[in-house]
């Protein structure tokens, strides 16, 4: 059986690449099961999907501990412990990173023994999510899967989008298969688990307690700000102060979770480990002093905001 484990974030077209590649391999005669396991449903979010394809009944559920091939649609993934990408690999699993750094980086960063496979971003790619391109890699890497038939999944998983979007995304996911034509078949299907290496289930005693100690409540106050949710931001916004005219208030309000207070000055103040990103300050900012900058381009930006940085 081939288990198949993808990682990006909301927005990423994560769920649509898992279901064409299950689609593909279902044309190519596979029972197939995919599917997604979200966290928090929203844009930038880490999520994760699986696919299983065997020529014989799936009687596995659930997510999938042992993988064959996990593919990061976002390298920035790779460091967040909640997203979970490394669980499982084994020196036979093959790890596919779309991103710019090369293969050999990976494999030196993260002591991995198994192999390592890229896929940097192209032009093909710039109109449409990375889910897509990163369904045509792994067609390729699993060599089970005709072009023809990869394809076919795509169109059909993509028809509601228009005819634009189809073509476009089409079109990034046989380039990025095309591409993978050096790693062909470099995934090998995993054997069964076998019953008497899984732990036996065992007891757990639960003590009677009353409802004050049971009941689904919250004791302790502000515990959220321990969750940094800023690690699920790919693009942050960027106040430029010599625009600014101190209008905090309307910022600060729209802000859906908060991050935006009033600084010493009178300039809003950005608190970037809680700010994921959803820009909807710079899309309500009446002077344009907001703007959005890409996360990975933020290190680079000139520091002329009063924002809060995060914690190092």
């Amino acid at each position: 059986m081939y288990r198949i484990r993808f990682h990006g974030r909301g927005g990423q077209g994560i769920k649509l690449g898992a279901r064409a590649l299950g689609s593909a391999f279902f044309a190519e005669g596979f029972e197939v099961q995919d599917s997604p396991r979200y966290g928090a449903e929203r844009r930038g979010a880490p999520i994760s999907a699986y696919v299983r394809a065997s020529h014989g009944a799936i009687h596995e559920r659930g997510p999938i501990r042992e993988p064959d091939l996990v593919i990061v649609a976002d390298e920035t993934l790779v460091p967040v412990s909640t997203a979970g990408v490394l669980e499982g690999l084994a020196p036979r699993t093959v790890l596919l990173v779309h991103g710019a750094e090369s293969a050999a980086t990976w494999r030196e960063r993260l002591r991995l023994e198994g192999p390592v496979v890229t896929l940097p971003a192209a032009g093909s790619e710039a109109a449409t999510p990375p889910g897509s391109a990163c369904a045509g890699a792994a067609a390729r890497l699993v060599g089970v899967i005709s072009r023809t038939n990869l394809e076919a999944a795509i169109r059909e998983e993509t028809a509601a989008l228009g005819e634009r979007a189809v073509e476009a995304t089409v079109a990034a996911a046989l380039d990025a298969f095309d591409r993978m034509g050096p790693d062909a078949g470099c995934v090998v299907e995993g054997g069964t688990p076998q019953a008497g290496a899984l732990p036996s289930p065992d007891w757990v005693e639960l003590p009677v307690e009353g409802p004050s100690l049971s009941a689904p409540d919250i004791f302790a106050a502000r515990t959220s700000v321990e969750v940094r949710t800023g690690l699920w931001r790919t693009t942050r916004p960027v106040l430029d102060e010599d625009r600014c005219h101190r209008c905090t208030w309307i910022c600060s309000s729209h802000c859906p979770d908060g991050a935006i207070s009033t600084g010493s000055q009178g300039f809003p103040q950005i608190d970037y480990d809680h700010c994921k990103g959803c820009l909807v300050c710079v899309a309500v900012c009446p002077s344009h002093a907001i703007r959005a900058v890409a996360e990975a381009e933020a290190d680079a930006t000139p520091a002329r905001s009063g924002a809060q940085e995060p914690a190092r």
